[in-house]
C-alpha cells in the first residue's frame, strides 16, 4: 500500500516536473515565440491580402407542394380535375441540384469561359468586364474533353494575337479585325468585342481565357450549390451558392430559377400539347364515323319504309315478360302443393304438425293447415297430463283425422286448378313469342344502327369537352417556383475569415516553436538538467556542478581556500550532503562514472579539497589503475610509486610511504595509482585492498577513491566493497540518457553502497540551466543551515 502511494506520488511529481521543464524551455526561448508569431501573422496578412474572397449568395423560393401548403391561384382548376400540380419538394430540390439543369445555366451564362488579367502578385478575374469575348461553337463545346487556355494580347490598334495549346502543340494566330474566327483542331473559336462603341483600348492588354467543358463547370458549381428546405412544414427552399464574384453568383441563382421554371413549364405544356393533338385527331375520326352512321340509318329507313315499329315491338315484349313472370309464379305454387302432399304422405306419426307458411297462394288451404296444427299442438299438450283414452283426447283424434282428410282433398283440388292455369299461361306466352318472332329483321338492324349512332355522338361530345378543358389547362400554366427573396450576396465573405485566420496564425505562432522545442526534447539523447536525471532514475541527485572556467581546465583544482564563488559553493553543498549520508565512523567515498570524460577525477579532486578546507585530513586514492589521472590533477610528475605497488606486494611496501602530499593544502594527501599493472582486476580483488583502505582510514578523516568508469570495466564494482558512499558522476550534454539504466541497475541490485549522483559540466551561461544553478545550491545550503551548519564551513552545529 505504501509503495503504491509512493509510486503514485512520484508519478505525479514527474508529470509536474515534465510540465515545468517544458514551460521553462519555452520561457527561456521566448524570442522564438515572438518571431514565430510575427512570421505567422505576417503570412496570414499576406494570405488575406492576396487571396480571392468567397461570398455566400442566397435566394429563397416557394415550390408548389400540396403536402406543405404550396397552393396557388389555379387550385380551383385542380379541384375540378382539369390540371394537376402535385409536387414533392424533395424531388424538386433534387431537380434544382441536378447537373443537367446546372449545365444549361452554365451554357446560357457562358460560365464555362472565364477571363483573367495579370495583377501585381496574382491574376484578376474579369466577369462581364473582359475587353474581348471568346466563344466555341455549341457542337464543338459539347465535344470538348479538357480545359483550354488561350493567351490573348490585345493591341491598341484593336488587333489580337492569340496563343493556345491544342493536343500538346502550341498554335498562334493574328486577328486584325473583330469579330473574327480561328479554326483549330478542337473547333472554331469566335472572337468579338462585347460593346464596340464603349470599350476603348489605350494600351496593350493581356487577357487569359480559360474554357472548360460545360459539364466540368457544372460539377464545380454543383459542389458550391446548396438547396435546403427552410422547415418541414413549408415548401420554401433556400438556394445558396459560394462564389468569388458577387454578381456572378447572383446571376447564376437567378438564371437557375429561371431555367428551372422554364423546364417545368415545358414539361407541363408538352403533355398538354400532346393531349390537344390527340383530341384533335380523334374528333376528326369520330366526326367522320358519326356522319357515316347517320347516313346509313337514313338510307335504311327509307328503303324499308319504316315509321315507328319500335313501339309495337316494345309492347309485345312487355306483355310476353308479364306472362313469363306469371308462369314462374304458377310453377312455384305447383311445386309447393306437391311438396306439401308428399310431406303429409311420408309423415311417420299419425298426429304431427304440417308445414305452414311456405308461400301457398291459396288462403283456404293455409287456414286448414294452421287449424290442424293448432289442434295437434293442443292434443300433445293434453297428453302430458292424461292418457290417450281420455274422452277429450279421443274427440281430438277424431277431429284431426277428419281435418287431415279434408286437407288432402283440398290439396288435390288446388293442384288441379294450378295445372289448368299453367296450360292457359303457356298458351298466352306462345302467342306473344310468335308475335315477337315475326318482328322484321329490319327492326333489329334499325336498333343496331341507332345504338352505334348514339355511342359515336356521346364520344364526339366528350372529345369536344376535353378539348376545351385542355385549352384551359394550357392557358393556366404557372411557374413551378415562386421567388420569395431574390438572389443577394452577403457583404462579408465566408472565406477567408479574417478573425479566424489571424487566430489560427497566432495559435500556430505559439504551437510551432513549442512543437519544435518538444520535438527537440524528444530527440535529446543526452541529459541536460537535473529534471532529466530525476525522470530516469530514483538515485538522489546531490549536486549540480557548473562548467569550469577556461583557466580551470588547465588546472583541475577549482576549489580554493577563502573562495566564495559558485564553484566553491557548489562543492560545499555536495560535501554537506555527503556528510549527512556518511554514518558515524564511515569515511570512505567512492567516485565513479559510466564512461571516461564525465569528470569523475575532477569531482574527486575538488571534493577532497573541499573536505580538506574544513580542517580534516583527507586522502585521494587513485584506483583507476588502468588509466591513472590524479598525478595530472595535482601536477605530480612521479608515476613510479602508487597503490599498485602495495597491492602487488603488501608485505614489502609501506603504504603510508606511497602517500604524497598535495600542493593545494597541507590537510590533503594523494595516493596515485602508480604503474599500470597487467592484471588490474585481479589486483583489486585481493585482500590487500581492504588492508590498504583500513590503513588509510586509520590515518585520515576522509578517504576519497577515484575509480575506473563502471560502464567500461568491473574494477569499480570490486572496489565498492570497501566504500561507504558511492558518488556517481554524470556530465550534462555528454552522458547518454540510456546510461541511467546502468545506474538504476546498480542501485536496485545494491552493487554500490549508498549510491548518489552528481551532474557535472552544466553551462550556466545557457538559459536552459538558469532555473537549476543557484536554485539547487540554495536548496542544499538552506537544508544544511536548517540543521545548524554554516554556509559550507565547518561540521559542527552552530552553538
Amino acid at each position: 500500500m505504501i509503495d503504491s502511494y509512493t509510486n503514485q506520488s512520484r508519478g505525479k511529481k514527474e508529470e509536474l516536473m515534465d510540465v515545468r521543464a517544458i514551460l521553462l524551455r519555452c520561457i527561456i526561448r521566448w524570442p522564438w515565440f515572438i518571431l514565430s508569431i510575427l512570421v505567422c501573422l505576417t503570412c496570414a496578412w499576406l494570405y488575406l491580402r492576396y487571396t480571392t474572397p468567397t461570398y455566400n449568395i442566397s435566394a429563397s423560393i416557394m415550390i408548389k407542394d400540396e403536402k406543405k401548403g404550396g397552393k396557388n391561384n389555379i387550385s380551383a382548376l385542380e379541384n375540378m380535375g382539369l390540371i394537376s400540380s402535385a409536387q414533392n419538394i424533395d424531388n424538386e430540390i433534387a431537380v434544382l441540384q441536378s447537373k443537367t439543369l446546372i449545365k444549361n445555366v452554365v451554357k446560357e451564362l457562358k460560365l464555362h469561359t472565364t477571363y483573367h488579367t495579370q495583377g501585381r502578385l496574382n491574376s484578376l478575374e474579369l466577369y462581364n468586364t473582359s475587353p474581348v469575348l471568346v466563344e466555341l461553337s455549341s457542337g464543338d463545346m459539347d465535344k470538348l474533353t479538357s480545359a483550354i487556355t488561350l493567351d490573348i494580347t490585345l493591341n491598341p490598334d484593336r488587333s489580337l494575337r492569340v496563343k493556345g495549346i491544342f493536343g500538346g502543340k502550341e498554335a498562334y494566330t493574328n486577328l486584325s479585325q473583330l469579330p473574327s474566327s480561328w479554326s483549330t483542331t478542337v473547333g472554331e473559336f469566335t472572337f468579338a468585342f462585347p460593346n464596340d462603341s464603349i470599350y476603348k483600348i489605350n494600351a496593350t492588354d493581356f487577357i487569359i481565357a480559360n474554357i472548360v467543358p460545360p459539364m466540368q463547370a457544372a460539377k464545380a458549381y454543383k459542389g458550391a450549390l446548396s438547396v435546403q428546405p427552410t422547415s418541414e412544414t413549408t415548401s420554401i427552399a433556400l438556394i445558396s451558392l459560394q462564389n468569388s464574384n458577387k454578381q456572378r453568383g447572383e446571376d447564376f441563382i437567378n438564371k437557375l430559377i429561371e431555367v428551372y421554371n422554364r423546364d417545368a413549364n415545358d414539361d407541363k405544356n408538352e403533355v398538354t400539347e400532346k393531349t390537344a393533338e390527340f383530341i384533335r385527331e380523334r374528333i376528326e375520326i369520330i366526326n367522320k364515323e358519326l356522319g357515316n352512321t347517320e347516313e346509313e340509318l337514313e338510307n335504311f329507313k327509307r328503303d324499308a319504309g319504316l315509321t315507328d315499329l319500335t313501339s309495337d315491338a316494345q309492347l309485345a315484349l312487355s306483355a310476353s315478360s308479364e306472362y313469363e313472370k306469371e308462369r314462374v309464379r304458377n310453377g312455384t305454387q305447383i311445386n309447393l302443393v306437391a311438396y306439401l302432399a308428399e310431406a303429409i304422405a311420408k309423415s311417420s306419426q299419425a298426429y304431427s304438425v304440417l308445414p305452414s307458411n311456405v308461400g301457398l297462394a291459396d288462403a283456404t288451404l293455409s287456414d286448414l293447415i294452421d287449424r290442424y296444427n293448432v289442434q295437434v299442438i293442443e292434443r300433445n299438450r293434453l297428453l302430458r297430463t292424461s292418457s290417450e283414452s281420455n274422452p277429450v283426447i279421443v274427440n281430438l283424434d277424431n277431429s284431426l283425422r277428419s281435418m287431415k282428410a279434408n286437407i288432402q282433398t283440398t290439396l288435390a283440388s288446388v293442384q288441379k286448378g294450378l295445372l289448368i292455369a299453367q296450360s292457359d299461361i303457356e298458351r298466352q306466352t306462345g302467342k306473344y313469342k310468335e308475335r315477337i318472332s315475326n318482328t322484321p329483321n329490319q327492326e333489329r338492324r334499325l336498333i343496331s344502327i341507332s345504338r352505334q349512332q348514339e355511342i359515336k355522338a356521346n364520344l364526339y361530345l366528350m372529345l369536344l369537352q376535353k378539348r376545351e378543358e385542355n385549352a384551359i389547362a394550357l392557358a393556366a400554366t404557372a411557374n413551378n417556383a415562386k421567388i420569395v427573396d431574390e438572389a443577394l450576396a452577403n457583404d462579408l465573405p465566408v472565406s477567408p475569415k479574417r478573425k479566424q485566420i489571424f487566430l489560427i496564425a497566432f495559435a500556430l505562432g505559439i504551437l510551432l516553436p513549442a512543437g519544435v522545442i518538444y520535438l527537440l526534447s524528444l530527440l535529446q539523447i543526452k541529459i541536460e538538467s537535473p529534471a532529466d536525471v530525476e525522470k530516469l532514475t530514483s538515485v538522489p541527485v546531490i549536486g549540480n556542478i557548473p562548467l569550469a572556467e577556461t583557466k580551470a581546465i588547465n588546472n583541475s583544482v577549482v576549489v580554493h581556500e577563502n573562495s566564495n564563488d559558485l564553484m566553491a559553493e557548489t562543492f560545499r553543498g555536495i560535501r554537506t550532503s555527503l556528510q549527512f549520508m556518511l554514518e558515524k565512523g564511515k569515511k570512505v567515498i567512492l567516485v565513479t562514472s559510466t564512461i571516461s570524460g564525465e569528470g569523475k577525477t575532477f569531482i574527486a579532486t575538488n571534493l577532497a579539497i573541499s573536505f580538506a578546507l574544513l580542517g580534516k585530513k583527507v586522502v585521494v586514492v587513485g584506483l583507476d589503475i588502468r588509466k591513472p589521472g590524479l598525478n595530472k590533477a595535482f601536477n605530480l610528475s612521479s608515476k613510479e610509486y602508487g597503490i599498485t605497488q602495495y597491492l602487488a606486494n603488501p608485505d614489502s611496501n609501506n603504504l603510508m610511504k606511497l602517500v604524497q602530499p598535495s600542493l593545494v593544502t597541507p590537510n590533503l594527501s594523494v595516493l596515485v595509482g602508480g604503474v599500470i599493472p597487467p592484471n588490474p582486476t585481479e589486483l583489486l580483488a585481493r585482500e590487500a585492498l581492504v588492508q590498504a583502505i583500513d590503513t588509510l582510514k586509520a590515518h585520515f578523516d576522509y578517504v576519497i577513491i577515484d575509480t575506473a568508469p563502471v560502464g567500461m570495466v568491473t574494477d569499480t564494482l570490486i572496489v565498492g566493497r570497501v566504500a561507504d558512499v558511492s558518488l556517481y558522476v554524470c556530465r550534462a550534454d555528454y552522458t547518454h540518457k540510456s546510461d541511467y539504466g546502468l545506474i538504476e541497475e546498480l542501485n536496485q541490485g545494491k552493487k554500490l553502497p549508498q549510491l548518489c549522483t552528481v551532474i557535472n559540466g552544466m553551462d550556466m551561461k545557457k538559459r536552459k540551466y538558469s532555473y537549476y544553478g543557484y536554485g539547487k545550491y540554495g536548496k542544499y545550503y538552506g537544508y544544511g543551515k536548517k540543521y545548524g551548519y554554516e554556509k559550507g564551513y565547518g561540521e559542527a552545529p552552530i552553538k
